[in-house]
C-alpha cells in the first residue's frame, strides 16, 4: 500500500468525520449512517478505517470516564 497524497488523506478525514457527526446525531445507530460509512471505507485504506474505528470506542470510552467517573469492581474479601 502507498501512502495516500494530501488530497486523498483530506478525503479520508473528511468522510470520517461526516460518519462519526451522523453516529453522534443518531445515538450511535450504524444501520442510521450506511451511507456516510460506505463513503468513509470507499475513501479510507482499510487499515485506516480498521484504526479509526477503534480510535472512536476508545475516544467514547474515555469521555464516558471522563463524565461518570471509574467505579471499580468489587474484587475478592482480603484480610486487613
Amino acid at each position: 500500500m502507498s501512502a495516500p497524497n494530501s488530497a486523498a488523506r483530506k478525503a479520508c478525514w473528511e468522510a470520517r468525520d461526516k460518519l462519526w457527526q451522523c453516529l453522534d446525531d443518531n445515538g450511535d445507530k450504524a444501520e442510521s449512517c450506511q451511507k456516510f460509512q460506505s463513503e468513509f471505507e470507499a475513501n479510507c485504506p482499510a487499515q485506516w478505517v480498521k484504526y479509526f474505528t477503534k480510535r472512536r470506542g476508545f475516544l467514547k470510552y474515555k469521555e464516558k470516564m471522563a463524565t461518570e467517573g471509574f467505579t471499580p469492581a468489587e474484587g475478592p474479601n482480603q484480610p486487613s
